[in-house]
């Protein structure tokens, strides 16, 4: 039977990187897809492109904070948010609930306890697909990637993938226009860290690419980042 928790897609927006990266790490390994976004921002340019089931969201962030952003994404959105805070005094409680969230959740916490709120705040949520629910492709040029089958096509044909290039569709998609390190990478595939495993990433991409791009030695969707690892550009 397969895990319902690998059907959910999650976006945790928060300006801590080292958060940000617990919290996938912890998350994905409860089988949830999870993406991150660094800001506000960021994260209405991922809410642009990708559907979501759920919003984990920091209230203290530079720029526009959490609840700023809850106001203006329940004027568009009914995606249920978990808002997180250092502040857990209850009137922060009640305005964060009037802002439209669905949960709060002090700092510092448990991770099980996160899980068990995203997974109580998902039982509450209307179930079944919306009509007007867009849905979870991403277009690379004449590739079509389905982000919620994990599969890739060409048309009407399947392109076949191997399990270690599904992971790695999965992390890229996860985060579009967002370079992740092959530290990162090795991580996600449960390997051990060496020259030899950044090596065996490499050696990966290349292949992921032959998959996807018309020309691979000048890839225009699966890129190299100097310095900081690969990125997927989608149309």
């Amino acid at each position: 039977m397969s895990d319902p928790a690998m059907d959910v897609h999650i976006l945790i927006v928060d300006d801590d990187q080292r958060i940000r990266d617990l919290l996938r790490k912890f998350l994905s390994r409860q089988g949830f897809l999870v993406s991150g976004a660094r800001d506000a921002a960021h994260a209405r340019r991922l809410l642009e492109n990708l559907e979501f089931d759920l919003i984990v969201l920091d209230v203290m962030m530079p720029g526009e904070d959490g609840l700023s952003l809850t106001r203006a994404l329940r004027e568009t959105i009914t995606t249920p948010i978990l808002l997180l805070t250092a502040r857990g005094d209850a009137n922060d409680r009640i305005t964060g609930l009037e802002a439209g969230a669905d949960d709060y959740l002090p700092k510092p916490f448990e991770p099980r306890e996160l899980v068990a709120r995203i997974n109580a705040i998902l039982r509450r949520a209307p179930q079944g697909p919306r009509k007007d629910d867009p849905p979870k492709t991403m277009q690379l040029g004449p590739v079509r990637y389905d982000i919620g089958r994990g599969e890739m096509w060409q048309g009407e044909t399947q392109v076949r993938l191997t399990s270690t290039e599904q992971t790695l569709m999965r992390i890229f998609a996860a985060e579009p226009h967002t370079p992740i390190t092959r530290q990162a990478l090795i991580e996600a595939l449960g390997r051990d860290h060496g020259q030899a495993q950044e090596r065996a990433i490499d050696v990966q991409i290349t292949r992921l690419r032959r998959k996807i791009e018309s020309d691979p030695k000048s890839p225009r969707y699966l890129q190299t980042v100097r310095g900081a690892g690969y990125m997927l550009v989608p149309d």
